[in-house]
């Protein structure tokens, strides 16, 4: 977020250097080119005004001689005008073809001054006179016809300059209009995708928040970066964590209404079962039954038996045995359970295949409190299952680890059979939920009580490779003294 709005802010003002930048070259190469078009229109005026003194200056000379004739004084007054214009063209010019021409031109008009002084100062004979007249006034067309294709030359280029200079000054006119109706448009365009990029992070957050209220634990917000990337990470972990609890306590009132269920039911049904069990025995022994009636009465007595294991798990589910703490080494717990579980049918079947057990066993688990007998009888279940999960044999990992610094001791069971519907994995741990046909449901509901009395967790999860694995988390508890 940060960074975006580094950028935002430094592309913003970037627009608005070179828009400035260029705005102030512009303006001031349109001044140069204004200033040189009047600098080059006042040079033109000069050499115009040169060319109407020397009008005038030819002017008296046509007049002398007739009643029209100027005075000498306004004649001398024409000369020093003229002389004065000429003057006044060599300070604005700089070229030096330019002033060369300029030279050139003052050389003429000193001629032709010099010529109009003789005229109207010599009093020689009349053929002389007439001569110097012929002169100067020669002098005077040549100066005129000079200057005057001097000045239509001029004002030719002068004109093309200037129409020049009027088309890139439209041009950049046109150019300014364009930057005062872009720059705002990419201004609000830049705006509007950097506001977009601020406030839909905001949405994305907001509706999921609302999907939580709602109840929609697995709803994650996904495709953010920066720091909303980091919000939406923790959102989803806290989301994990109320499903959690959620489900922990969703779980914890299941548990109490079925405890008082069960226990009710079991305390109901024992006493009857056990007086038809009786009578059940009595009548077994009675040695006038025949044999086919005695068959009869040992499968009722079975299918009793079978009734009594289920009250005793209803018993042990509604009301089990409070946690004697010792201090053990799960290892050596763990051990016992598998050379016990080995003889159990699930790996003794000679109809099933080979169920090979690998220990993975962490030579520094540390010792922490716990009960040994519940403890061996969680991990039993949990063997147990693995193998009925296996009925054609496979490999069965049995693992204890601990990790430094870690409060945790774990616990990993992994079988390589097919493994677990994903649409029964959330329901596993439920209590009356079984895929198996002569199973109670109750046997990962007691495991996972017997877990959680001593601090920790269990989880189940399908394999990459085919399977389940149950891990067992415990918190490590040395040196407490052991409670009954």
């Amino acid at each position: 977020m940060k960074r975006k709005i580094i950028i935002a802010i430094s592309v913003f003002s970037l627009l608005l250097l070179l828009g400035g930048v260029y705005i102030a070259l512009t303006i001031e190469g349109a001044t140069r080119e204004v200033d040189s078009l009047l600098r080059l229109h006042q040079i033109e005026i000069l050499r115009e005004h040169l060319l109407i003194e020397l009008k005038r200056a030819q002017s008296d000379l046509y007049l002398k001689n007739t009643r029209h004739a100027q005075s000498i004084d306004t004649v001398v007054s024409h000369v020093r005008t003229m002389n004065t214009a000429l003057s006044g063209c060599f300070s604005c010019h700089h070229s030096k073809s330019i002033v060369t021409r300029l030279n050139d031109l003052k050389n003429q008009v000193e001629q032709y001054k010099n010529a109009l002084s003789r005229v109207f100062t010599m009093r020689a004979n009349k053929s002389r006179l007439e001569a110097e007249e012929d002169i100067a006034y020669r002098l005077g067309m040549d100066l005129i016809s000079e200057v005057d294709n001097l000045t239509t030359m001029t004002n030719r280029r002068l004109n093309e300059r200037t129409q020049v200079a009027l088309k890139d000054i439209t041009h950049t006119k046109n150019i300014l209009y364009l930057i005062l109706l872009f720059v705002p448009l990419v201004v609000l365009c830049l705006s509007i995708f950097f506001f977009r990029g601020f406030t839909r992070p905001v949405d994305v957050l907001v509706t999921a928040t609302r999907q939580l209220k709602a109840g929609q634990f697995n709803y994650r917000i996904e495709g953010l970066k920066d720091e909303y990337g980091e919000v939406a990470a923790a959102f989803n972990e806290m989301a994990s964590s109320l499903k959690e609890h959620y489900l922990r306590m969703q779980w914890a009132e299941q548990i109490v209404i079925l405890a008082e269920l069960a226990g009710g039911l079991a305390h109901e049904m024992n006493n009857p079962i056990a007086g038809i069990k009786g009578a059940v025995q009595v009548l077994s022994v009675n040695q006038a039954l025949s044999e086919e009636h005695r068959d009869i009465l040992l499968k009722v007595l079975d299918q009793i038996e079978r009734i009594e294991f289920l009250l005793k798990n209803l018993f042990n589910f509604a009301q089990p045995p409070k946690p004697h703490f010792l201090p053990v080494n799960l290892n050596e717990v763990f051990e016992k359970t598998i050379s016990l579980a080995e003889k159990h049918p699930y790996f003794l079947s000679k109809t099933s295949g080979v169920i090979t057990i690998m220990r993975d066993f962490d030579p520094h688990l540390p010792k922490t409190m716990a009960d040994p007998v519940q403890f061996q009888q969680v991990l039993m279940n949990l063997l147990l299952n693995a193998a009925d999960a296996m009925p054609n044999g496979g490999t069965l990992t049995a693992q204890t680890l601990h990790e430094e610094a870690s409060p945790f001791l774990r616990i990993t069971i992994r079988d390589t059979g097919s493994g677990i519907d994903q649409s029964m994995i959330d329901k596993i741990f439920q209590p009356f939920f079984t895929t198996k046909p002569k199973g109670t449901g109750l046997g990962l509901s007691i495991t996972r009580r017997l877990v959680e009395q001593h601090g920790g967790s269990i989880r189940v999860a399908n394999n990459p490779n085919g399977g389940a694995s149950f891990t067992i988390d415990l918190p490590v508890k040395p040196g407490e003294e052991s409670a009954a």
